[in-house]
């Protein structure tokens, strides 16, 4: 496979971006693997490592996207930013998948808008999270790309996560489920109930609304909800994972008998760390464009670099974009 990388997308680029690419490399020998960014910085950055042998390609873009720029601007402020130079790699055929940790908002417009654009029949693209829940890690979608949604964007995000989960996760017959304020038929909002209507008609394994407890119960492989609860829902999950791991640690150091206990109980809260890591996943899909595009956190390491090119490899591989497309147009939502 030919997979383009973001070298300028994590928030210290191109450290990690490098660092995950020679992982990536060192592990898929076959593939090739374009860092996408200023040449120069790359090229000092790989001149660290002993990439003899590694199907390693340094493809030049002169703009650099942040994470303070706005969304709606870098489209066409930036023309030749790592993210547009990617993704057109991907559209012209020259590779099979791009990955970034860079500005979600900004590789959202950019995808949708000047390079990619929607799959044929697709409303409105979804950004998806993948939640790392031990020996389940279902997929939620959208969480963020769309503040507003209406009921037939929801029940497309629901087709279009059931066919990633099978084709790319091999999940045969995944468990959709929509987020809501309570378990009952006729909870939620009007938007809500009425996806449920239609999703209830189609051959989905719909289960119908759950909240966020059954989540994190891993009782759905596929949770769709809008952008705003989306977006909401996976920060407080962030926030809430890393207020209590610093209050664990806080606790287990206040007296002699905590810190023994802490120590002996290591080996098992590397073990809970190591089953919870969203680096451990590395990156989800922007499901919708034509093209297969992963985005991972700004915060990525090495580890979650080479993991989100392993992302970018099981959805090329499982033909996740033209299952959507045939998919569309069997239940007739094209």
């Amino acid at each position: 496979m030919r997979i383009a990388l973001d070298a300028m997308g994590s928030d210290t680029f191109p450290v990690p971006d490098v660092a995950g690419a020679i992982l990536a490399a060192q592990e898929w020998k076959e593939d090739t693997i374009y860092l996408v960014g200023d040449e120069k910085i790359i090229k000092q950055e790989l001149a660290k490592y002993d990439s003899s042998g590694l199907k390693i390609e340094v493809v030049h873009a002169g703009d650099v996207i942040t994470m303070q720029d706005k969304p709606t601007q870098v489209g066409k402020s930036k023309p030749n930013s790592s993210m547009h130079v990617g993704m057109n790699l991907v559209k012209d055929g020259k590779a099979d998948a791009f990955v970034t940790a860079g500005n979600t908002g900004a590789a959202l417009s950019i995808a949708t808008l000047f390079t990619l654009k929607r799959i044929h029949g697709v409303k409105r693209p979804a950004l998806t999270a993948i939640v790392p829940l031990g020996n389940v890690s279902p997929i939620l979608l959208d969480v963020g790309a769309n503040a507003d949604s209406k009921p037939e964007w929801l029940v497309q995000f629901a087709l279009m996560g059931k066919l990633y989960a099978q084709h790319s996760v091999k999940i045969s017959d995944p468990r959709v489920g929509l987020l809501s304020n309570g378990e009952e038929e006729g909870k939620g909002t009007i938007c809500i109930n009425e996806a449920s209507a239609i999703l209830r008609d189609m051959p989905i394994r719909f289960i119908g609304n759950i909240e966020p407890k059954d989540i994190l119960k891993g009782e759905a492989d596929v949770v769709v909800m809008d952008g705003f609860v989306g977006n909401i829902f996976i920060k407080s999950m962030e926030a809430a994972t890393r207020m209590m791991a610093a209050s664990l640690r806080e606790e287990i150091m206040r007296t002699t008998i905590t810190k023994i206990g802490g120590a002996l109980a290591r080996p098992a809260f590397r073990r809970v760390q190591k089953m919870i890591d969203p680096f451990e996943i590395g990156g989800a899909p922007l499901l919708g464009v034509n093209g297969v595009v992963i985005i991972g956190h700004g915060r990525s390491n090495d580890r979650a670099i080479k993991n989100a090119i392993g992302q970018a490899r099981k959805a090329v591989a499982g033909k996740v974009i033209e299952s959507i497309e045939a998919g569309l147009k069997t239940f007739s939502l094209a």
